[in-house]
């Protein structure tokens, strides 16, 4: 016994530290997407979001003027102007793509033809010649600067206004709130019933919820939804309830019976002496104590269904008026697949309400575990 005695603190530790890290896996993540989504195009493309306070070097090129934009200055032919925007600082500059950073600002450079370039420190620069330009076309300047962080609503601007995200948010919880409910509710019943009632076959029930939980979903698909094309359901609601409630039920029977099964025999017992119905006993003694189990399933059901992609494929069509937030955010991440931002704000939109749901649902579990842990004596 000392031996077992000794060894626990050291699992409380296991499970602690395991605890943490998987919290660190996916908290990181997850804030990283939400400053992601605030930086704009260059940020992200510079520096990762870790740096998202600091400023970033970047490098890329500007224009300079063309013919239209020259001056007369004496002998000389003169383009003027600056290779910075707003808040950026000049580090170095050059003219050719393999030395970007070839001088530091405010050196002259000789150029063909008598031509001088010169880069000052705020960005200014000075093109000359001692004939007038005739070219329609820019040199480049490669500069090498560093830019202050900046955050942005814009991207979410975007994509709060993307055409059909609206329509497809309402679509979305149309879904999404009976495809919880009904699993639930069913399960429920049937979770009691091979729980605490004795009938022919319970066994053999039990064992087919099992062996539903290792079919893959996708295997059902297409007869699904031929089933669902034979019977009228076509592609619609109710179709999509129907699925979802069909793929959710094995895993909430599962753990719904589980739980119900280490329930207080005494107390249910001691109701049927006393004369209560099955439905009272389950309505008034099962449902209050099961409260922690089903609130788990309506987190997890939730976040499934509204995160879902596929069986909304299938089952619900890509009609604008049945898109739904992933159907919305798919087509908007294949037509902007270069603008990370967009991706981000996107993405952090999509997780936004089911990381509300959780949270809010968690307080009510915990709620419910307090509750349930305590035995009258």
């Amino acid at each position: 016994m000392d031996g077992v005695v000794g060894t626990r603190p050291h699992l409380v530790w296991a499970v602690n530290i395991a605890a943490a890290i998987l919290v660190i896996l996916w908290t990181i993540p997850t804030f990283g997407l939400l400053v992601s989504s605030f930086r704009d195009r260059d940020q992200i493309a510079a520096s990762g979001w870790w740096r998202a306070p600091l400023a970033s070097e970047q490098t890329g090129f500007v224009r300079a003027g063309t013919a239209p934009d020259q001056v007369q200055e004496g002998d000389l032919w003169v383009i003027s102007g600056t290779v910075l925007e707003g808040g950026q600082s000049l580090n170095a500059w050059g003219i050719r793509t393999r030395e970007p950073s070839a001088y530091q600002p405010g050196v002259t450079v000789d150029l063909p033809e008598g031509r001088t370039l010169t880069v000052a420190a705020d960005g200014a620069y000075r093109l000359t010649s001692p004939t007038a330009f005739t070219e329609t076309r820019g040199m480049r300047i490669f500069v090498t600067t560093l830019t202050p962080p900046r955050f942005t609503t814009d991207n979410y601007v975007r994509v709060i206004g993307a055409e059909g995200l609206g329509q497809a948010f309402l679509n979305t919880f149309t879904v999404t709130i009976p495809a919880t409910v009904i699993p639930i509710l069913i399960a429920a019943f049937a979770a009691y019933a091979l729980a605490w009632m004795e009938f022919p076959g319970r066994a053999l029930l039990i064992a087919a919820v099992v062996g539903l939980l290792v079919v893959p979903l996708q295997l059902a698909l297409i007869p699904l939804l031929k089933l669902h094309n034979d019977i009228g359901l076509g592609k619609g609601y109710m179709g999509i309830w129907l699925a979802h409630t069909g793929f959710g039920l094995p895993l909430a029977i599962y753990l719904l019976r589980n739980y119900m099964v280490g329930l207080p025999r005494e107390i249910i017992e001691s109701a049927r002496v006393d004369g209560a119905t099955e439905f009272q006993i389950f309505r008034r003694i099962i449902l209050p104590l099961s409260f922690p189990a089903l609130a788990s399933f309506a987190i997890f059901q939730f976040l499934w269904v509204w995160n879902d992609l596929l069986v909304a494929t299938v089952f619900l069509g890509n009609s604008s008026e049945q898109l739904v937030m992933t159907g919305v955010l798919r087509e908007l991440m294949g037509s902007r697949g270069g603008d990370w931002e967009i991706l981000a704000a996107s993405a952090f939109l999509s997780i936004s309400v089911p990381l509300v749901v959780f949270f809010a649902m968690q307080k009510y579990l915990v709620r419910g575990l307090l509750a349930g842990s305590v035995k009258g004596g």
